[in-house]
């Protein structure tokens, strides 16, 4: 399989493409560019100007959910959505609510007012909103989750897409040193715990910290001197710009 990934190590929504794609045995290639310094080919292969974006020889996919659900057709072991119909339908709508719900507190409330407003536009955090969301609803939707996930193991025994899709916001989450309080969340907390160790999320980690650590426009070069597969093609720049309404939402204070 020639595969290329574009999309940073740092995205909760790549990382879970990689993960998948590390349990599946799938070598691959990536670009690591952040989304908002695309150039106009990357605009072309995804007009949402979002990562991840997969390519499979010529064939172009966006949207993680697809994305890691095309590899498990495509490679079926191990599987990672369960057998049973009720199961599967049941991991599809935890994972819509992974990539929706938890990555807009988690992700667009949490990390992107302290990390992507910081590093990539240079704007200061909005402090009323991390106010409410650490205060209001990051604790709602701990208390729904609570409910949810299973105190030991993962959710349909062996970890899966549903599992990933959870873990990866979590991940995101500790970089702005957040920790889920295990003594009033205890089975969240147990479970963001046993899958941030899972192997495959495990081999990320040296790439994420070289991001953490490491100014954009050297992104490559360290990643590469670090071991990442980076492509020898790149759909990034050296500017920045804002990718959608939602994200000069996400960015620009007055338009709240």
């Amino acid at each position: 399989m020639a595969v290329t990934l574009i999309g940073n190590y740092l995205s909760p929504y790549v990382r879970k493409v990689l993960v998948c794609l590390d349990m599946k045995g799938i070598e691959y290639e990536i670009d690591p560019i952040i989304p908002f310094y695309g150039s106009d080919d990357f605009t072309r292969l995804n007009p949402d100007r979002r990562i991840p974006v997969l390519l499979h020889d010529d064939l172009v996919l966006t949207e993680s959910s697809v994305i890691c659900e095309y590899l498990d057709e495509i490679h079926p072991r191990p599987s990672l959505l369960p057998e049973d119909p009720r199961c599967r339908a049941r991991a599809r709508a935890l994972q819509a609510f992974a990539d929706g719900r938890i990555g807009n507190i988690l992700i667009w409330q949490l990390f992107n007012e302290q990390v992507i407003k910081r590093f990539v536009w240079e704007q200061p955090a909005d402090q009323a909103l991390l106010e409410r969301t650490l205060g209001e609803d990051i604790p709602l939707l701990l208390d729904y989750l609570e409910g949810v996930l299973p105190a030991d193991g993962f959710l349909f025994g062996s970890f899966g897409l549903a599992d990933i899709a959870v873990v990866t916001m979590f991940r995101n989450a500790g970089f702005v040193r957040f920790a889920v309080d295990a003594g009033r969340w205890p089975v969240t907390a147990g479970f963001v715990e046993r899958g941030l160790e899972h192997p495959s999320f495990d081999k990320l980690r040296p790439f994420e910290n070289t991001m953490l650590h490491t100014p954009i426009p050297r992104h490559r070069e360290a990643l590469r001197e670090a071991g990442a597969p980076i492509s020898e093609q790149t759909w990034g720049t050296a500017t920045p710009r804002l990718n959608s309404q939602r994200h000069r939402r996400a960015t620009d204070k007055e338009s709240r």
